[in-house]
This record gives C-alpha cells, sequence and structure tokens, in this order.
C-alpha cells in the first residue's frame, strides 16, 4: 500500500497538482493511490478550476510520501498557524516533495535547513529571506526531501515519487507514457538524469 497526497491549496497552479497527479497515476500496481489533499472539501485554482478534495490535511501524516503544491496564494497558506500546524511530515518516514512555492512551505516548516532547494522565479525571494538557498535548475533531492522549479518540472517530481517507492523502470514507464511523441527517449532520458543523480545507491 502507497498513498501520496499532493496538497493542494486555493490558489492552486493546476500544472504542478494536476500534472503529478496525471505522471503518479501511470503506476498501476495495487495499494497505489494518488490524492489530491485539500483543507477543504472543495478548493479553486488560480484560474478559477474548481477540484473535489481527494483527501484532506489529516491524512498528511499517515501518507507514504507528500508532494507540497503551488499556487497563488502559498504566503497565505504559510501564514496560517492551524494549515501549518496540521502538516504532520517527518522526512525519516516519508518522501517529501514541494513544487514551486511548495518549497516555501518546507523552508517554513524547518524541512530543508540550510540545504539548497529548487523553487520558481517568482518565489526565489521569500526562500531566500525565509534561509535557503535556491539552485538554478529544475529539481534536486537530498535523502528523503526533494524540490523542484518551474511548472513543467512537476514530471520530475513525480517520477522520483515514483522511483523511489517503485524502482527507476516504473519511473521510466511513466515518463515515457506521457513524453511527446517523436521524443519520448530524449524526454525521458532529459528527465532521468535530473532525478537518477539523486537517488539512493540502492536504487
Amino acid at each position: 500500500m502507497s498513498h501520496i497526497a499532493i496538497l493542494t491549496f486555493d490558489g492552486f497552479n493546476e500544472l504542478d497538482s494536476l500534472i503529478a497527479l496525471g505522471v503518479l497515476n501511470r503506476v498501476k500496481t495495487p495499494g497505489w493511490r494518488v490524492t489530491l489533499c485539500c483543507p477543504a472539501a472543495s478548493v479553486t485554482s488560480m484560474n478559477g478550476v474548481v477540484v473535489q478534495a481527494q483527501s484532506r490535511l489529516d491524512a498528511v501524516a499517515a501518507a507514504d510520501a507528500v508532494i507540497v503544491g503551488s499556487g497563488m496564494q502559498t504566503r497565505e497558506v504559510v501564514a496560517d498557524a492551524d494549515i501549518m500546524a496540521a502538516l504532520r511530515l517527518d522526512p525519516a518516514r516519508q518522501l517529501i516533495g514541494a513544487q514551486c512555492s511548495g518549497t516555501l512551505v518546507l523552508a517554513k516548516l524547518g524541512l530543508l535547513g540550510t540545504l539548497p532547494g529548487c523553487t520558481d522565479l517568482t518565489t526565489k525571494p521569500w526562500v531566500v529571506e525565509a534561509g535557503v538557498p535556491v539552485l538554478d535548475a529544475p529539481f534536486t533531492a537530498q535523502g528523503n526531501v526533494a524540490t523542484a522549479g518551474g511548472c513543467l518540472a512537476s514530471p520530475y517530481l513525480a517520477a522520483w515519487v515514483i522511483a523511489r517507492l517503485r524502482g527507476v523502470q516504473a519511473a521510466r514507464d511513466a515518463l515515457h507514457y506521457v513524453a511527446p511523441v517523436g521524443e519520448k527517449d530524449a524526454y525521458v532520458d532529459c528527465a532521468l538524469g535530473h532525478i537518477v543523480p539523486h537517488l539512493p545507491a540502492a536504487a
């Protein structure tokens, strides 16, 4: 059994949450579950798309992997004491990833420490202000914590989760499915080139 929760708040970026959801759901093994995890029964995206929550914040602590999605209201999220208190994340037993402004959430939770992270260009000053150096790169990971920068880096983050939980071949298969026709091998090789150096040696 593996539950991957994609934290999705009001003002969320559709490309970040929904692309990750789509790539992760290419895994078809029994017990594999991916949910949009929200603080309310429904949330509205930055472009007015309303989605229903598939899990709520009380499921975060028990999830095997958590991806913190991004959006236009992330600074409001990190200022909300109730939401932040509900995000009981533990990198000792969970895979934790952050997409774009989601990196600010990890920074405010103290999960990055002084390790460098990746984020989008808009969020970069706030992440730096929170004490986290920002890399000019689409993806990085240290142990069980990963960050990605740029909307179209979301497949990298999803593939990292798959590689950690189901192996590199499963990640390769998921990426190959979604990659553009005529560019599949090049796309997969590029994506895995960012991910594999950050995997544990056993992977």
